[in-house]
Order: structure tokens, then sequence, then C-alpha cells
């Protein structure tokens, strides 16, 4: 494998966590443990000793196709499932969803050539919490992976715009009747709703904003509690849907 798969520009989406520095990286008391997910063997390989080279991550396991990843990731409860999409016998999209429910707390990361929207949707549909092109540098793996574990979700920039431009799509096409008010957000909340909806992670908003990571970290976590959802994206969703913001 290459050392590099190519730049990758842009910052992830973040679930309610900011990224890890170098301090928060060595306070870990155990490694990342992660199970590699790909029929090809020299890739596996490649990825095994670019992470073998990280002191805080530990390359558990690997699978060469969706249905063996299953059985792994149920015998060896990985913390991080970094897996292919298009595989033989059984693809990474379904076996993301065997996977979270024979290990709940495992998260995956989708690390693949397709840049098709469906398979974009798709893997989200089925719990997956990343979706990157092996098109990202090798240390830029190492990235996504902890930031995955803190509590982020990655993807590629070029995923991401995708994945906003279908938000719009789906809402414009929609025009749902609301059966209960939205609940009210703040100002403040809806400023941070709206640059999380530009894929701005907790770091930058608080620049943005000139306020404290961590008073972000508290207001993505009061919207998430207000609207009842799990994640940054979905609350995006949701307030497009409700009409709370609109991305033009």
């Amino acid at each position: 494998m290459a050392e590099t798969f190519g730049p990758m520009r842009g910052e992830g989406i973040d679930d309610g966590a900011a990224g890890m520095g170098p301090d928060a990286a060595s306070a870990r008391q155990e490694p990342i443990r992660v199970l590699v997910v790909d029929d090809h063997a020299l890739f596996r390989r490649g990825l095994e000793i670019v992470l073998a080279a990280e002191e805080d991550i530990q390359v558990v396991g690997e699978a060469g196709d969706g249905a063996e990843a299953v059985e792994k990731a149920a015998d060896l409860l990985p913390d991080i499932v970094l897996m292919d999409v298009r595989m033989p016998k059984r693809g990474g999209i379904e076996a993301c969803t065997s996977i979270k429910e024979v290990a709940p707390s495992a998260k995956i990361i989708m690390l693949t050539i397709s840049d098709e929207e469906a398979d974009l949707y798709d893997a989200i549909k089925a719990g997956a919490t990343g979706y990157l092109l092996k098109e990202i540098s090798t240390d830029e793996v190492a990235t996504a992976i902890r930031a995955v574990a803190d509590g982020q979700s990655q993807i590629s920039p070029s995923m991401a715009s995708k994945l906003l431009t279908e938000f719009k799509s789906m809402i414009q096409r929609t025009d749902e009747r609301r059966l209960v008010p939205a609940p009210r957000l703040t100002d403040r909340e809806i400023e941070v709703l709206k640059l999380v909806a530009t894929g701005m992670n907790n770091r930058d908003i608080a620049k943005e904003l000139f306020i404290s990571e961590n008073t972000v970290k508290n207001h993505v976590r009061n919207i998430l509690e207000k609207l009842q959802l799990h994640s940054r994206m979905e609350a995006v969703v949701y307030a497009m849907r409700e009409k709370i913001l609109e991305i033009r």
C-alpha cells in the first residue's frame, strides 16, 4: 500500500466532542482496538503497518469480507471497525447493521474508493459513524480513528458536501405537516447549529463565536437533548426539515 491515499481537505462532522490533541491521546489508559476489514490482503497489511506505529491504536484483528467481519467483531468486540464498502460474500454496509447488533459499542468507519452517494446514505442509515475515501493520507486514517473513538463523526469533505446537498433536496421535496411544535432553541444554539451544518468542528465554532470550546460542547449537548436526537448530523437534518434553519 502506498504511503498516502492523497490529501483530505477540511474537517469531519463532530458528534459533540472536540478532536483529540496530543495530551488527550496520551491520556488514554487503553489503546483504541481496531478491526481492519478489506478484501485486499495487501491493503489490510499496509493499514496494519501504518497503525502499528501509533502508540494509542492497536489492530486486534482483520477480515477479508463482511461475513467474516461480523464473526470477528462478535469475538473481539473492537472499539473501531475500519471497513470497505464493496466486498465479496457480504458487503460492508450489510455487515455494518449486523456488527451493530453483535458489538453495539463498536463504531464503524467506512474506508472505501466508492464516492457513490447511495453508498454514503446507506452506510449512515446502517449505523456507520464515518465515511472516508481511500484518497486520504495514512496519517489522517489514524486521526479519524481517534476522532471517532472520541465521539465524532468523520466524513470526507467531498462526501459531506453531497450529504448536505441531499438534505436540502429532501426538504425541498417534502412538505411535512408538523404534528407538534418544534422545541425552542436559543439564538446562540441556532448560531451553533448553523455552524455545525457547515461542517465546522467544536474548535472552529468556538473561534468563530469567540466562546470557549467547552461552551460549544455544552450548546451541542443541549441542542441534542432538546431535539431528542443522538448526533449532530441528525440535528442538522431535523433543523432543516422543521425550517429552523436552511443551508443555501
